[in-house]
């Protein structure tokens, strides 16, 4: 697996695609992003399947990639439809995904970095204006 392989993976994922993970991944890899953490490819492709009972139309772009010999860091906008953020309209949300690897070459840690508050929270029609508030009140 190369990571250019990987990042096509994550650029075309459907729901039937979701299979693939062990092609990817060890077999007890850890993933952490704002919402989950859990540990083996079973457990990371609930996570996957999940998000396409949530939102429509969803599609990750990397941007950009630093690579060192033990891991990289990919860059990534994610779209998707929400009827519940924005009325359906086409959302985004910029993040990182920091991954290192197992010898065998397969992703064995993957966290993401987002940030919840802007990207997600201010979106949502009744939270959105007390996050925005809260942000004023607190900037300096």
């Amino acid at each position: 697996m190369t990571l250019d392989e990987l990042i096509d993976f994550y650029e075309s994922l459907t729901p039937e695609r979701v299979a693939r993970f062990a092609e990817f991944y060890a077999d007890d890899a850890w993933f952490k992003d704002p919402f989950n953490e859990v540990r083996g490819v079973e457990a990371i492709q609930r996570i996957f399947t999940h998000m396409f009972t949530q939102v429509e139309m969803p599609r990750f772009v990397v941007g950009e990639r630093i690579v060192d010999a033990g891991g990289a860091v990919l860059i990534w906008e994610f779209c998707f439809r929400s009827a519940r953020l924005g009325g359906g309209g086409t959302q985004l949300l910029r993040g990182v995904s920091h991954l290192r690897f197992a010898p065998d070459g397969r992703v064995c840690y993957h966290r993401d970095y987002w940030d919840t508050g802007e990207e997600l929270y201010m979106k949502l029609p009744l939270l959105g204006g007390l996050w925005r508030g809260l942000r004023r009140l607190l900037a300096a």
